[in-house]
């Protein structure tokens, strides 16, 4: 989920797909990505790198914002304020400059004096939604906050959920980080309602029930295929049973050294005499979303595995560190655990762990859901890789000593009262003297 708003819009921008989708890993499940063109979307992504190219003030990361600036910088937001760093203003202010006067975000927007064309770019759920969750936590900016929610509400689908784009079919992934918006808001998703119809409504959807194949049931679908059929999609699965728990991204474990809660044992959709045929609430469908995926994580090593063409069978790196929110948020602390450790070994095998932001803060939301200190993870020093891709931290973790751009600015302040104290006392002297000389002394 941490990538795919890169992959997605590219996918879109080179008409991979009728409509736009959140995840490369959903895309090629669900059958909708084309290997027409480059030879896998990775390879198309790592072509869109800003060589010598000019990159907005304010912006975190090296490669082209064109498909994924808001939402990376969203997740560095989120990742500094998880581990107790405050974000520079530049930061903030970039991000909230990438607003457009409806509240909706687009992927990124190189001219912000132009207004948006709602027709030629039409808005973007996801990064709307993601912004909405950085703002809640960084502060200060209850506005975009509101305008955005007022927007993502707008466009509701009616079965309560959301496409990529407004109009756009639902599918679990925007329903989810949508509902995630409303959540981190301190809004309650249960009472987003379209025609009567909620997120949860909708993801239930698109939640594979008794009728599927055992190893498939309580997962969930990206969307249905042509036929109406639902794939069992782990990306899906992994965002879906966040959601379930009325958690965003930002979330923090309650269990064992994470606070006062206790580990929650997987409970598995339950498909015995007597039981419905689909979970009856949020937190049992993402209960049983949660089992499907520690399972499939368990057949792995405690990974996924991708399904981008061109990387198929491969680590799933960010889908992973995704599972491990999902899982930490749901109470299932031991398999969260086990796939973080994973991740924590894997780290030098992922080069985009070294300077994608995006992928250094996912890992970071998931060291912090976990209950750890996101700052570092087995000696790895991910606040710092982070910071190093952008504006530092007004402020680190621990520290009462303003950094960065805030630091600049208080420093002009000291010197300009400094030399307004000096001219002042010039000005003085001069009046002294002239005194004296007049007086004749």
């Amino acid at each position: 989920m941490f990538l795919r708003r890169s992959v997605a819009a590219l996918a879109a921008a080179t008409a991979l797909c009728a409509v736009t989708a959140p995840g490369a890993s959903a895309l090629a499940s669900s059958g909708s990505a084309s290997k027409s063109g480059p030879d896998s979307l990775s390879q198309a992504l790592a072509a869109a790198t800003a060589k010598g190219k000019k990159l907005p003030n304010g912006l975190y990361g090296e490669a082209d914002p064109k498909f994924d600036g808001v939402w990376r910088q969203s997740i560095a937001l989120l990742a500094q304020d998880a581990a107790g760093a405050k974000p520079a203003a530049s930061a903030v202010d970039w991000l909230a400059g990438q607003q457009c006067a409806d509240g909706s975000f687009t992927a990124y927007r190189a001219d912000t004096g132009t207004a948006c064309d709602a027709k030629k770019t039409p808005g973007d759920t996801n990064a709307t939604a993601v912004a909405v969750q950085a703002f809640s936590a960084v502060g200060g900016r209850s506005d975009e906050v509101r305008e955005s929610l007022g927007w993502l509400r707008s466009v509701q689908n009616r079965d309560g959920g959301w496409g990529y784009n407004p109009g756009s079919p639902t599918d679990a992934n925007s329903a989810s980080v949508v509902a995630g918006a409303y959540a981190a808001a301190g809004e309650k998703p249960q009472k987003i309602r379209k025609e009567g119809k909620s997120p949860y409504d909708a993801l239930a959807g698109l939640q594979l029930g008794c009728d599927a194949e055992a190893d498939s049931r309580g997962a969930f679908a990206y969307q249905p295929d042509k036929k109406g059929k639902l794939a069992a999609n782990d990306d899906a699965t992994a965002a879906a049973a966040l959601a379930g728990t009325g958690s965003g991204l930002l979330t923090r474990s309650h269990g064992e050294d994470g606070g006062s809660g206790k580990h929650r044992p997987l409970k598995p959709l339950d498909c015995g005499k007597g039981a419905g045929e689909r979970p009856a609430t949020p937190q049992q469908s993402a209960d049983a979303g949660a089992a499907h995926l520690a399972s499939v994580l368990d057949r792995n090593g405690h990974h996924l595995k991708a399904v981008t063409p061109g990387a198929e069978g491969g680590p799933d790196y960010g889908n992973t560190a995704d599972a491990v929110i999902a899982l930490a948020a749901g109470g299932h602390h031991a398999e969260a655990k086990k796939s973080l450790n994973w991740l924590a070994g894997e780290l030098g095998s992922w080069d985009k762990s070294k300077n994608d932001p995006a992928a250094i803060g996912g890992v970071m939301l998931a060291v912090h859901a976990t209950g750890g200190d996101p700052a570092t993870l087995k000696g790895e020093k991910l606040l710092e890789r982070l910071n190093s891709t952008g504006p530092k931290p007004a402020q680190m973790p621990g520290s009462s000593k303003a950094t960065g751009s805030e630091d600049k600015d208080s420093t002009v302040l000291t010197w300009s009262l400094v030399g307004a104290g000096l001219a002042a006392g010039a000005g003085v002297g001069f009046l002294l003297s002239g005194r004296r000389k007049r007086q004749g002394l």
